[in-house]
Protein backbone atom coordinates (compact mmCIF):
# COMPACT_ATOMS: atom_id res chain seq x y z
CA UNK A 1 0.00 0.00 0.00
CA UNK A 2 2.84 2.39 0.85
CA UNK A 3 4.41 1.77 -2.56
CA UNK A 4 1.09 2.55 -4.24
CA UNK A 5 0.86 5.85 -2.38
CA UNK A 6 4.46 6.65 -3.33
CA UNK A 7 3.65 5.98 -6.98
CA UNK A 8 0.60 8.26 -6.80
CA UNK A 9 2.58 11.00 -5.09
CA UNK A 10 5.35 10.72 -7.66
CA UNK A 11 2.84 10.78 -10.52
CA UNK A 12 1.26 13.95 -9.11
CA UNK A 13 4.67 15.57 -8.71
CA UNK A 14 5.78 14.67 -12.25
CA UNK A 15 2.47 15.90 -13.68
CA UNK A 16 2.84 19.16 -11.77
CA UNK A 17 6.39 19.73 -13.02
CA UNK A 18 5.69 18.75 -16.64
CA UNK A 19 2.52 20.80 -16.99
CA UNK A 20 4.04 23.94 -15.51
CA UNK A 21 7.39 23.59 -17.29
CA UNK A 22 5.57 23.46 -20.63
CA UNK A 23 4.20 26.94 -19.93
CA UNK A 24 7.63 28.04 -18.75
CA UNK A 25 9.27 26.98 -22.01
CA UNK A 26 6.90 29.21 -23.99
CA UNK A 27 7.62 32.20 -21.74
CA UNK A 28 11.38 31.60 -21.97
CA UNK A 29 11.26 31.56 -25.76
CA UNK A 30 9.60 34.97 -25.66
CA UNK A 31 12.41 36.22 -23.39
CA UNK A 32 15.34 34.84 -25.41
CA UNK A 33 16.94 38.30 -25.95
CA UNK A 34 17.03 38.97 -22.18
CA UNK A 35 19.14 36.42 -20.31
CA UNK A 36 18.82 37.95 -16.86
CA UNK A 37 15.04 38.00 -17.14
CA UNK A 38 15.08 34.34 -18.17
CA UNK A 39 17.22 33.48 -15.15
CA UNK A 40 14.87 35.36 -12.80
CA UNK A 41 11.80 33.76 -14.36
CA UNK A 42 13.22 30.27 -13.88
CA UNK A 43 14.13 31.02 -10.28
CA UNK A 44 10.59 32.24 -9.68
CA UNK A 45 9.33 29.02 -11.27
CA UNK A 46 11.50 27.01 -8.87
CA UNK A 47 10.00 28.82 -5.89
CA UNK A 48 6.53 28.10 -7.30
CA UNK A 49 6.81 24.35 -7.89
CA UNK A 50 9.32 23.18 -5.27
CA UNK A 51 7.19 23.53 -2.08
CA UNK A 52 4.48 21.46 -3.76
CA UNK A 53 6.90 18.74 -4.89
CA UNK A 54 8.55 18.54 -1.46
CA UNK A 55 5.20 18.29 0.27
CA UNK A 56 4.27 15.42 -2.05
CA UNK A 57 7.64 13.85 -1.20
CA UNK A 58 6.67 14.04 2.50
CA UNK A 59 9.60 16.31 3.41
CA UNK A 60 8.88 18.39 6.51
CA UNK A 61 11.21 21.29 5.81
CA UNK A 62 12.47 23.70 8.46
CA UNK A 63 14.88 26.59 7.86
CA UNK A 64 17.52 28.26 10.02
CA UNK A 65 19.31 31.41 8.88
CA UNK A 66 17.32 31.75 5.68
CA UNK A 67 17.51 35.54 6.01
CA UNK A 68 21.23 35.29 5.17
CA UNK A 69 20.28 34.60 1.56
CA UNK A 70 20.15 38.09 0.09
CA UNK A 71 19.64 38.69 -3.61
CA UNK A 72 21.13 42.18 -3.24
CA UNK A 73 24.53 40.81 -2.19
CA UNK A 74 25.90 38.38 -4.81
CA UNK A 75 27.44 35.24 -3.33
CA UNK A 76 28.34 31.65 -4.13
CA UNK A 77 25.82 29.41 -2.36
CA UNK A 78 27.09 25.86 -1.82
CA UNK A 79 25.03 22.96 -0.55
CA UNK A 80 25.63 19.32 0.31
CA UNK A 81 23.98 16.82 -2.01
CA UNK A 82 22.46 13.53 -0.87
CA UNK A 83 19.03 13.25 -2.45
CA UNK A 84 16.51 14.41 -5.04
CA UNK A 85 15.15 16.54 -2.20
CA UNK A 86 18.25 18.76 -2.43
CA UNK A 87 17.47 19.69 -6.04
CA UNK A 88 14.08 21.12 -5.16
CA UNK A 89 15.40 22.80 -2.02
CA UNK A 90 18.00 24.55 -4.19
CA UNK A 91 15.34 25.66 -6.67
CA UNK A 92 13.21 26.94 -3.79
CA UNK A 93 15.98 28.90 -2.06
CA UNK A 94 18.12 30.21 -4.93
CA UNK A 95 17.86 34.03 -5.17
CA UNK A 96 16.02 35.45 -8.17
CA UNK A 97 19.36 36.90 -9.30
CA UNK A 98 21.15 33.57 -9.02
CA UNK A 99 22.47 31.19 -11.66
CA UNK A 100 22.74 27.44 -11.19
CA UNK A 101 25.09 24.77 -12.50
CA UNK A 102 23.84 21.38 -13.70
CA UNK A 103 25.42 18.47 -15.53
CA UNK A 104 24.89 18.35 -19.28
CA UNK A 105 22.50 15.38 -19.10
CA UNK A 106 19.90 17.49 -17.26
CA UNK A 107 19.27 19.42 -20.47
CA UNK A 108 17.94 16.25 -22.16
CA UNK A 109 15.06 15.75 -19.71
CA UNK A 110 11.75 16.47 -21.55
CA UNK A 111 10.18 19.84 -20.70
CA UNK A 112 12.13 20.38 -17.47
CA UNK A 113 15.51 19.98 -19.17
CA UNK A 114 14.44 21.99 -22.19
CA UNK A 115 13.37 24.79 -19.88
CA UNK A 116 16.75 24.62 -18.17
CA UNK A 117 18.55 24.94 -21.52
CA UNK A 118 16.53 28.07 -22.28
CA UNK A 119 16.84 29.50 -18.79
CA UNK A 120 20.25 31.11 -18.98
CA UNK A 121 21.61 28.81 -16.27
CA UNK A 122 24.71 26.78 -17.10
CA UNK A 123 25.18 23.16 -18.15
CA UNK A 124 28.66 21.63 -17.82
CA UNK A 125 30.20 18.49 -19.28
CA UNK A 126 31.71 16.77 -16.25
CA UNK A 127 33.15 14.02 -18.44
CA UNK A 128 35.36 16.51 -20.29
CA UNK A 129 37.84 18.17 -17.92
CA UNK A 130 38.96 20.89 -20.34
CA UNK A 131 35.40 21.78 -21.28
CA UNK A 132 34.39 21.81 -17.59
CA UNK A 133 37.14 24.34 -16.87
CA UNK A 134 35.99 26.48 -19.80
CA UNK A 135 32.43 26.32 -18.49
CA UNK A 136 33.58 27.57 -15.08
CA UNK A 137 35.27 30.54 -16.72
CA UNK A 138 32.13 31.18 -18.79
CA UNK A 139 30.07 31.12 -15.60
CA UNK A 140 32.45 33.56 -13.88
CA UNK A 141 32.13 35.94 -16.83
CA UNK A 142 28.34 35.63 -16.77
CA UNK A 143 27.91 36.36 -13.06
CA UNK A 144 30.13 39.43 -13.31
CA UNK A 145 28.32 40.72 -16.39
CA UNK A 146 24.82 40.29 -14.92
CA UNK A 147 25.67 40.77 -11.20
CA UNK A 148 24.47 37.30 -10.27
CA UNK A 149 24.86 34.87 -7.41
CA UNK A 150 25.78 31.22 -8.00
CA UNK A 151 24.08 28.12 -6.57
CA UNK A 152 26.00 24.84 -6.73
CA UNK A 153 26.66 21.44 -5.16
CA UNK A 154 30.49 21.43 -4.93
CA UNK A 155 30.84 17.70 -4.17
CA UNK A 156 30.05 17.03 -7.83
CA UNK A 157 27.85 13.96 -7.22
CA UNK A 158 25.34 12.87 -4.60
CA UNK A 159 26.62 11.24 -1.44
CA UNK A 160 25.42 7.64 -1.17
CA UNK A 161 25.41 7.56 2.64
CA UNK A 162 24.47 11.17 3.42
CA UNK A 163 27.99 12.12 4.52
CA UNK A 164 29.70 15.22 3.13
CA UNK A 165 32.18 14.33 0.40
CA UNK A 166 35.35 16.17 -0.55
CA UNK A 167 34.89 19.28 -2.68
CA UNK A 168 35.84 19.73 -6.31
CA UNK A 169 38.14 22.55 -7.36
CA UNK A 170 35.47 24.25 -9.46
CA UNK A 171 33.99 26.12 -6.49
CA UNK A 172 37.44 27.48 -5.61
CA UNK A 173 38.14 28.64 -9.14
CA UNK A 174 34.78 30.41 -9.21
CA UNK A 175 35.50 32.12 -5.89
CA UNK A 176 38.89 33.33 -7.14
CA UNK A 177 37.49 34.48 -10.49
CA UNK A 178 34.51 36.36 -9.02
CA UNK A 179 35.60 37.39 -5.52
CA UNK A 180 32.17 36.34 -4.26
CA UNK A 181 31.86 35.18 -0.62
CA UNK A 182 30.79 31.56 -0.12
CA UNK A 183 27.57 30.87 1.81
CA UNK A 184 27.14 27.21 2.84
CA UNK A 185 23.56 25.90 2.84
CA UNK A 186 23.67 22.67 4.82
CA UNK A 187 20.82 20.17 4.50
CA UNK A 188 20.12 17.68 7.31
CA UNK A 189 18.15 14.48 6.72
CA UNK A 190 17.36 14.72 2.99
CA UNK A 191 19.02 11.34 2.37
CA UNK A 192 16.34 9.74 4.54
CA UNK A 193 13.51 11.46 2.66
CA UNK A 194 14.12 10.68 -1.02
CA UNK A 195 16.74 8.01 -1.61
CA UNK A 196 19.63 8.65 -3.98
CA UNK A 197 19.42 5.62 -6.26
CA UNK A 198 15.68 5.28 -6.75
CA UNK A 199 12.94 7.84 -7.17
CA UNK A 200 10.42 5.42 -5.68
CA UNK A 201 11.87 5.25 -2.17
CA UNK A 202 10.17 8.21 -0.46
CA UNK A 203 9.80 8.44 3.33
CA UNK A 204 8.29 11.00 5.66
CA UNK A 205 11.28 12.88 7.08
CA UNK A 206 12.27 16.00 8.96
CA UNK A 207 14.59 18.07 6.77
CA UNK A 208 16.52 20.96 8.30
CA UNK A 209 18.14 23.56 6.03
CA UNK A 210 20.78 25.61 7.85
CA UNK A 211 22.29 28.68 6.11
CA UNK A 212 25.71 29.66 7.50
CA UNK A 213 27.31 33.13 7.59
CA UNK A 214 29.40 33.97 4.50
CA UNK A 215 33.03 32.90 4.19
CA UNK A 216 35.14 35.67 2.55
CA UNK A 217 37.20 34.58 -0.46
CA UNK A 218 38.95 37.79 -1.53
CA UNK A 219 42.27 36.45 -0.22
CA UNK A 220 41.99 33.12 -2.03
CA UNK A 221 44.57 32.26 -4.68
CA UNK A 222 45.31 29.36 -7.01
CA UNK A 223 48.52 28.61 -5.10
CA UNK A 224 46.66 28.08 -1.81
CA UNK A 225 43.44 26.66 -3.28
CA UNK A 226 43.70 23.20 -1.71
CA UNK A 227 43.98 24.65 1.79
CA UNK A 228 41.02 26.95 1.19
CA UNK A 229 38.90 24.00 0.04
CA UNK A 230 39.82 22.01 3.15
CA UNK A 231 38.81 24.99 5.30
CA UNK A 232 35.53 25.30 3.42
CA UNK A 233 34.77 21.60 3.81
CA UNK A 234 35.50 21.81 7.55
CA UNK A 235 33.20 24.83 7.85
CA UNK A 236 30.42 22.99 6.03
CA UNK A 237 30.93 19.82 8.07
CA UNK A 238 30.73 21.77 11.34
CA UNK A 239 27.04 22.46 10.65
CA UNK A 240 26.10 18.83 9.95
CA UNK A 241 24.98 16.12 12.40
CA UNK A 242 27.51 13.39 13.24
CA UNK A 243 26.01 10.87 10.80
CA UNK A 244 26.53 13.30 7.91
CA UNK A 245 30.03 14.51 8.70
CA UNK A 246 32.81 13.18 6.43
CA UNK A 247 34.68 10.16 7.69
CA UNK A 248 38.30 10.73 8.80
CA UNK A 249 39.47 8.32 6.11
CA UNK A 250 37.74 10.30 3.31
CA UNK A 251 40.41 10.85 0.60
CA UNK A 252 41.15 14.34 -0.64
CA UNK A 253 39.49 14.29 -4.04
CA UNK A 254 39.78 17.88 -5.16
CA UNK A 255 39.81 17.43 -8.91
CA UNK A 256 37.73 19.72 -11.10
Amino acid sequence: MKRLFDILRLALGVSWVLSTSGVLVVLLILLIPWRRRRISLCNGYGKFISPVVLRLARAKVRFEGREIIDANRPAIYVSNHTSMTDIFLGMWMCPYAGVGIAKREVGNVPFFGWAYRLSGHLLIDRGNRERAIESMQELADTVREYTLSIWMWPEGTRSKDGRLKSLKKGVGHLAIATGRPIVPVMVHGAHRNWKTRTVMDIRTSEVLVKVLPPMPTTAWSVETLEEHLKDLQAYMASALPEDQKPLPSEPGDIAV
